[in-house]
């Protein structure tokens, strides 16, 4: 596996990469922003952002949540994968900010995972995004990439991948390296295609190498 060392190396390349790196769901507020990312589970930001300004305008608080018959917001969200589910959660999760914090996003890890369809991705996203707390978030691409430049063990759970990260990462860099590892693998280190001959990264990688290998035998 990768030093801590040579993994701040990494972090620093992707850096260079994509300074501009940031969350890309669209949100006005944590209410907003909690709603976005559960909706993001198995869905591409695009096909959220599609559905999100609308969604709002209609149910701009928890309570217009609540209010809404569960078959308005299924339609609502139709287009987004596992809707019916999703739109239970989220009248679910409106429903318990109201009774359980007062209408508002709390701001700790225990009790943003409390809420039906947040797990630690979505509060470690909220977090960092909406509150400023150093976080990581580990989703499918944070995972891929970690795992594909040996950061982590490659058996690493989901959470072992974000503490790994967590003690390799200086604390103040691991809400814009998470940003920035989404962005290397969305649009670099892809699962299939990953841009391999051209990665600045690739002599510390070793798929990338034995990927080449392969490819130009």
């Amino acid at each position: 596996m990768l030093s801590k060392e040579k993994t701040i190396e990494v972090v620093k390349i992707m850096a260079e990469m994509f300074p501009e790196a940031h969350c890309e769901l669209t949100y006005r507020n944590p209410f907003e922003l909690v709603i976005a990312v559960s909706l993001s589970a198995q869905a591409t930001d695009v096909s959220v952002n599609k559905v999100t300004p609308g969604l709002f305008e209609k149910y701009p608080t928890p309570d217009a949540f609540v209010q809404a018959p569960l078959e308005e917001v299924e339609n609502a969200i139709r287009t987004i994968g596992l809707y019916r589910n999703k739109a239970k959660n989220i009248k679910a999760c409106s429903q318990m900010l109201i009774e359980k914090f007062n209408g508002e996003v709390p701001q700790t890890m225990e009790e943003l995972v409390q809420l039906p369809g947040v797990g630690r991705k979505t509060a470690n996203v909220v977090l960092g995004e909406a509150f400023g707390v150093p976080s990581i978030a580990v989703d499918t691409h944070v995972e891929r990439v970690s795992k594909r430049l040996r950061i982590v063990k490659q058996s690493a759970s989901v959470l072992e991948v974000e503490q790994t990260l967590m003690k390799k990462i200086p604390k103040e860099m691991w809400t814009q390296t998470h940003h920035r590892m989404i962005f290397f693998g969305r649009y670099h280190c892809l699962a299939r295609n990953p841009k391999c001959e051209v990665c600045p990264l690739l002599n510390l990688c070793q798929e990338g190498k034995t990927r080449l290998k392969v490819s130009n035998p």
